[in-house]
């Protein structure tokens, strides 16, 4: 009855026995000894190394005992504790829990590692098997605790004996011979382990996943998620600076997010920075004097193109207009400059005006105000009312070179200078640009003195001065274009329409939509190009709006004045490149909302591919008209404030009348 006294206490009921029933038990086990061995077989004595159930244990036994010692026999009942009230802990934070997480995976690495480390968890995976040496050593343990557990009761013995004596004896010892085998096979590490005793091996059936420590949430991931347009440089980044993705900015943890090297402390550094990490070493060697077209670190080679512009190509708007010199500006320039067409605004804006306004700085400034605080003008430049205006990205002003312009009057009589022609150049990163503005000679006849107009052009306008030629075994000395890999020519032409007024009003007054080859057909310009007398290797988009000129002033209407003008394409925008498909036409147009000149403005949208360049050329270090580009951004801030008082000012005026 000890053993069934063992059951009892460890599964929580106490059980009594009568002097009467002990002394039942002693004999029935005195008869049964012998079969009792018997069934024991070979293995010696039985040994309980694992914990029964409360209820098999109290059932199985009650049914080996007599009557008499199961009236006997009193069970207490035990009452149930209530669960412990939980603690309360302050809530971890989700940085906390991220730091618990990766230092216990800290703490498991290193604890495969280490070959002295015997915890009882990380140990398990350190043993992948156990040679039979071990085996044959952790055998005798079992044997020992087997015959400890029965010593630690000293009528074990006689109450298995008396267990067996039953009908179920063979079933119970063979039940409990599983259960001392299994017991002993969790002990068996405690043998070579040490103090401490370890699991056994568990190998997966399927390959672990990856881990990855990641605790962001999904919007998080999705704010820093890189555009589809710069997955070249985020694969780029992360060979050539071992980032790794993540997307927590600020993190303690190496290799998440961090850039660092030999796991320094003091060389990490936040990889959500748009900004290239630049190392220590580039900045002591790097000059800007002399560079490669590879080099490392070069501010204008191809590890900086690639992570401004990763599929090399730029947006350009180019402009023209003749303003016929009204000092009257139009109120609102976003149509004109902003067209809602594309979806995104271009990288460079380039207009060129001719007959500009009196107030050549009221109208840059306006330009500023238009383009806003994303823009900075990079160079302007005048030639009598010819006005010429560069902006750029204002982030993009490093990767410029110096810049050039030269002026060409090819009206030597006139004191002023309405005619002529003003060119602009630099360098952007690897590609040469050249931008070329002109007003040729007036009159329907007049063609042949504006193809002189172009010859005295190309000939006299002398570009670059400082700034080297990227292929100089291309250029030729008499004509400037073909200095330059992209070359944009645009301005006041003054080509006509070889066709009378009534012909091409009624070609107009046909519903045409996009289709204006009807009237291309007359163009003068067009006729000259197909000859190969007039610019040279220039090509032109395709056409799609109505005649540029001449309008009445403040309407849609053509030239009503007794001189009635021939409606024309005089302003246009041509262009040229060293190489094929350098430069894709995306828009032609022109800007019918503007009427406060006799010609509508015509602008063109351009792609175009940019090479990486070398760094021994003079830069212009970031240099930008700022008084005007604070002045510009004054203006969009008090029309923004003038706007909204105007709105209010109307909501609270309005009246409520009862009749």
């Amino acid at each position: 009855m000890n053993t069934l006294n063992g059951f009892s206490q460890h599964s929580g009921a106490c059980v009594t026995q009568s002097p009467e029933s002990r002394a039942v038990q002693d004999l029935q086990a005195k008869k049964t000894g012998q079969a009792a061995r018997k069934g024991a077989g070979d293995s010696g004595v039985l040994t309980f190394g694992d914990t029964l159930s409360t209820g098999s244990s109290l059932n199985e036994t009650s049914k080996l005992l007599p009557e008499e010692a199961k009236a006997n026999m009193r069970i207490k009942s035990i009452t149930p504790r209530p669960p412990r009230k939980p603690r309360l802990e302050r809530a971890a934070s989700l940085d906390e829990k991220n730091w618990r997480r990766w230092r216990r995976l800290r703490t498991s690495q290193e604890s495969l590692t280490d070959p002295n480390e015997t915890s009882s968890s990380n140990g398990s995976l350190q043993d992948t098997s156990l040679s039979p040496a071990v085996r044959g050593r952790a055998a005798p343990c079992d044997q020992c605790c087997e015959q400890s557990s029965l010593r630690s009761s000293p009528d074990a013995s006689e109450g298995s004996s008396t267990e067996k004596s039953r009908g179920g004896t063979g079933d119970l010892g063979k039940r409990a011979s599983e259960i001392s085998s299994a017991f002993g096979g969790l002990l068996r590490g405690k043998a070579f382990s040490g103090s401490k005793p370890r699991l056994s091996q568990i190998t997966p059936t399927r390959p672990l996943p990856p881990m990855e420590l990641n605790v962001a949430s999904y919007a998080l991931r999705t704010t820093n998620r890189i555009d589809s347009d710069c997955v070249d440089y985020q694969r780029y980044s992360r060979r050539k600076f071992g980032r790794v993705s993540s997307s927590l900015s600020d993190t303690r943890l190496p290799g998440s997010g961090m850039v660092y090297d030999n796991c320094s402390t003091d060389s990490m550094k936040s990889s959500f920075s748009l900004l290239t990490p630049i190392r220590a070493k580039d900045v002591r060697n790097r000059s800007y004097l002399e560079g490669s077209l590879l080099a490392n670190g070069a501010l204008l080679g191809a590890e900086e193109l690639s992570r401004y512009f990763p599929d090399r190509n730029i947006g350009i708007f180019v402009a023209t207009w003749n303003m016929q010199g009204q000092k009257e500006l139009p109120v609102n320039l976003d149509d004109f400059l902003l067209p809602m067409d594309p979806d995104y605004a271009q990288d460079m804006y380039v207009i060129g005006v001719q007959e500009g306004c009196p107030d050549r700085r009221e109208w840059e400034i306006r330009l500023q105000e238009t383009l806003g605080p994303h823009y900075v003008m990079l160079y302007s430049a005048a030639h009598g009312v010819l006005y010429m205006s560069v902006f750029i990205r204002r982030d993009l002003i490093w990767f410029c070179s110096e810049v050039e312009y030269a002026t060409v009057t090819t009206r030597i009589v006139s004191q002023i200078k309405t005619k002529g022609a003003l060119g602009i150049c630099f360098t952007f990163f690897g590609t040469s640009f050249l931008f070329i503005t002109s007003h040729f000679t007036s009159g329907d006849s007049k063609v042949n003195e504006r193809k002189l107009d172009y010859n005295k052009t190309i000939q006299a306008l002398a570009l670059p001065k400082n700034v080297p030629d990227t292929n100089p075994y291309r250029s030729s000395s008499s004509d400037v274009t073909t200095r330059f890999d992209e070359v944009f020519w645009f301005g006041d032409f003054n080509f006509r329409l070889n066709k009378d007024r009534e012909t091409v009003d009624s070609i107009l007054k046909q519903n045409l939509g996009k289709d204006m080859s009807k009237l291309l057909e007359y163009d003068q310009l067009i006729s000259e190009m197909s000859r190969g007398s007039i610019f040279k290797g220039f090509r032109e988009a395709d056409i799609h709006f109505r005649p540029s000129y001449k309008f009445d002033i403040g309407k849609d209407s053509y030239d009503t004045t007794s001189k009635q003008r021939t409606p024309s394409y005089t302003d246009r925008v041509i262009y040229r490149s060293r190489h094929k498909d350098d430069i894709h036409a995306v828009k032609y147009s022109s800007c019918p909302v503007i009427k406060t000149s006799d010609h509508r403005p015509v602008f063109a949208l351009f792609r175009v591919k940019v090479r990486p360049g070398r760094d021994n050329i003079p830069l212009a270090a970031g240099l930008f008209d700022r008084e005007l580009y604070l002045i510009g951004i004054k203006r969009r801030i008090t029309r923004e404030l003038k706007k909204r008082q105007e709105q209010k000012d109307q909501k609270s005026s309005s009246v409520c009348s009862i009749s």
